[in-house]
């Protein structure tokens, strides 16, 4: 019988008491059905997941063992003692993602892909599982880039691993943090009320808050951006977005053609 470990004990701990705390205290109004969204959402998650834990994490894991072996990328090369060469690769392997993440909406093959993340009309812990399984064999290429360059070693990649996605279940959640909690946490990483603002169907407000981890750089490029929750309509402004919604639609939108924009006036302000 397979061992579960202490720290698999917390994830799952967190992970339910995230699930349970979006419902208690809700950020954003649901405006479609809650249960058959997470259902397509932990469906595509499931996709995603395997092509991450079949393709992607072996080939990180023997590039990161190759970086010590090597002593190849930034953290290998600055004489820095262990602590702080974990501290600056988890930092540089988050900087490499928030350019990632900006090429996935400017560049248009993989804006079809990333798309089908952001046509979720409504925005919840399981938003952040929504992501067509295609689109982690796309990214592969920057991936094998972010682990070389940054030098990570595999306790550097596993660091950066565990703390990416806790980050990325919490700001995508439809959690309201207590008190000026959101606003705090903000200055130092990506929160659920930084997240919605990009989320948005307004394109110049989609086009901000770019951060997966450390807000940092949102703040050191000016791309950081804030909006009462309330007054954003999450989702993708184009005449395809709802149809898409479906499981099946959703596994076929990126090799169909792009769907025409909506006219600006067609989002509705709150």
């Amino acid at each position: 019988m397979a061992r579960i470990s202490p720290l698999g004990i917390v994830g799952v701990a967190l992970i339910g008491g995230l699930w349970l705390a979006e419902r208690a205290r809700q950020l954003r109004t649901q405006t479609h059905d809650t249960a058959t969204r997470q259902v397509r959402n932990v469906a595509m998650g499931a996709g995603a997941m395997l092509v991450v834990t079949a393709i992607e994490m072996p080939l990180l894991k023997r590039l990161a063992k190759g970086n010590v072996r090597a002593r190849r990328g930034l953290a290998q090369t600055l004489p820095l003692p262990r602590a702080a060469k974990t501290v600056l690769g988890v930092a540089a392997m988050d900087y490499a993602f928030y350019w990632w993440h900006i090429a996935t909406h400017k560049v248009p093959l993989l804006w079809r892909l990333h798309r089908v993340h952001h046509i979720d009309p409504d925005m919840d812990m399981t938003t952040a599982l929504r992501f067509h399984a295609l689109d982690m064999v796309v990214s592969l290429p920057f991936r094998v880039a972010q682990v070389v360059l940054s030098g990570a070693d595999p306790v550097n990649l596993m660091a950066h691993r565990r703390f990416f996605d806790a980050s990325v279940l919490f700001h995508h959640s439809n959690l309201r943090l207590p008190g000026h909690w959101d606003e705090t946490l903000s200055l130092f990483l990506t929160t659920p009320e930084m997240h919605g603002v990009h989320h948005s169907k307004v394109p110049e407000e989609m086009d901000s808050n770019w951060s997966s981890g450390l807000s940092l750089w949102d703040r050191l490029h000016g791309t950081l951006r804030s909006k009462p929750q309330e007054a954003i309509e999450i989702g993708v402004a184009d005449r395809a977005s709802i149809a898409d919604l479906s499981l099946t639609n959703s596994l076929l939108a990126p090799f169909r053609e792009m769907p025409e924009a909506l006219p600006p006036g067609s989002i509705s302000s709150r």
